[in-house]
């Protein structure tokens, strides 16, 4: 049985406040250990989660120990995005605060949830997803590549090397 045959994926709640705080500071503390202080250094709150789900779609991975993963998909384009790097899509969604708990990462979580983002997407109806990663060690940026996301640009906002990717969904 492969580690994300027991995983479910859902739309997370106020329920999901506290176990989705946990891992995202859970996830920021090690990106931290391992590459040192950074933009990824922030622990998350349990206001910045609850904001989160009452202004996006909020999609945990779960399984019997709890919230391995979670991702946020919102229609509004981000601060950080320049829409003008995308192809043209109708209705993009874009991904953010992606996060998967030290302890599951290198299980399929996170590609688990990307498959999950890219369902919610389709049945929105979305043209694409598009997002941004840190252009740094710390960065997912191999792991979107791996998982059929093609950059669209390198930039630098606000001091932050960040860069873009898309999937195109047909």
């Amino acid at each position: 049985m492969s580690a994300t045959s027991a995983l479910t994926a859902a739309r997370a709640t106020e329920d999901d406040v506290a176990a989705i705080a946990t891992l995202r500071t859970a996830a920021a503390l090690r990106l931290t250990a391992l590459h040192g202080k950074g933009h990824w250094s922030s622990p998350s709150s349990h206001k910045q989660v609850l904001r989160s789900i009452r202004n996006s779609t909020v999609v945990k991975a779960q399984n019997g120990s709890g919230v391995l993963g979670s991702l946020a998909l919102v229609t509004k384009k981000p601060w950080a995005i320049d829409a003008a790097y995308f192809t043209a899509a109708r209705r993009p969604l874009y991904l953010l605060e992606m996060a998967v708990h030290p302890e599951a990462q290198g299980m399929g979580v996170g590609r688990f949830l990307l498959d999950e983002a890219e369902r919610v997407a389709r049945d929105w109806p979305a043209g694409a997803i598009r997002l941004d990663a840190y252009d740094a060690p710390a960065g997912a940026g191999n792991f979107y590549a791996k998982c059929g996301y093609v950059e669209r640009g390198r930039v630098v906002y606000r001091t932050v090397p960040l860069i873009y990717y898309e999937r195109v969904l047909g």
